[in-house]
């Protein structure tokens, strides 16, 4: 079962078929007890056509997105290489095999873009790339209720300089995209999971990547928990888990290029870079 916000409202997907679900609004939905059975419950009459592309919005309204670091393999080598003349190469190496795991703010909803928005690089930034990354749904009580495909758009350069820079690598408007639905589930996704990254530029491929989520050194249950430490979110929130799948450090996007993420079993996110 899938959630859709959409311009004309919230949408369930369910065997192939669209049904709208006539709730007063999407934090209030989401913030339901056992949500998928209020979902199941508040489907209303015959199905409808599936959302054009055109219509589909960021499945956020008043949820903050959080993001973890550090928690696949290959992004632990990246930091380190691109933050090593700043000497912080080690504490990247240290918070991969550590029990805490790194955990930053990313963004508000508001800041949020959707399925076909644009997403941006910062104008002070040379190196820039994107980071598709599986995205929990939790709700205020701290239990996964569903998952998302996140884009966490990052500045390796200015990170790369010295790591107390990463918010602003990591934060500024226009550098977070999810979509293009919620599959609301409380079970955990398979090890054999592929997240599939692709970049073209001109109509041409410019990069190609895939992972699974075998690969993710971290249970998504255990980064939500140390979200939720001594954290409330009364309106629920997302937790990116972290990427596996990064361009080698000769890419840089452009403007133009076009960005798609594919996550087995939710869908497809695709933005533009402005």
């Amino acid at each position: 079962m899938k959630l859709y916000r959409t311009t004309e409202g919230i949408l369930v997907e369910e065997g192939d078929r669209y049904y709208p679900v006539p709730a007063s609004g999407w934090d209030e939905l989401i913030c339901s007890a056992n949500l998928r059975h209020r979902v199941q419950a508040l489907m209303a009459g015959p199905a409808v056509a599936a959302p054009s592309p055109s219509a589909l919005l960021a499945p956020i309204v008043s949820q903050e997105v959080w993001a973890a670091g550090v928690t696949y393999f290959r992004s632990r080598n990246a930091r380190m290489e691109e933050s090593k003349d700043a000497g912080g190469g080690d504490f990247y190496d240290r918070v991969y095999a550590a029990e805490r795991p790194e955990l930053f703010f990313k963004a508000s909803g508001r800041r949020v873009v959707g399925p076909g928005g644009a997403v941006r690089i910062r104008s002070d930034a040379r190196w820039s790339v994107p980071e598709p990354e599986l995205t929990l749904l939790l709700n205020p009580a701290g239990e996964i209720i569903g998952y998302t495909i996140g884009n966490d758009m990052s500045s390796r350069d200015i990170e790369g300089e010295n790591p107390l820079y990463l918010p602003q690598a990591k934060v500024y408007d226009g550098s977070c995209a999810l979509g293009p639905c919620v599959l609301l589930s409380t079970d955990p996704l398979g090890k054999a999971t592929t997240i599939r990254l692709e970049i073209t530029r001109s109509g041409e491929i410019a990069f190609t990547g895939s992972t699974t989520l075998a690969e993710l050194k971290r249970e998504p249950k255990q980064l939500g928990e140390y979200l939720f430490r001594d954290n409330s979110f009364p309106d629920g929130a997302y937790l990116m888990t972290g990427t596996g799948v990064v361009p080698g450090d000769d890419f840089t996007l452009a403007s133009g290029d076009v960005i798609r993420i594919a996550i087995d079993g939710i869908g497809l996110l695709q933005n533009v870079v402005a």
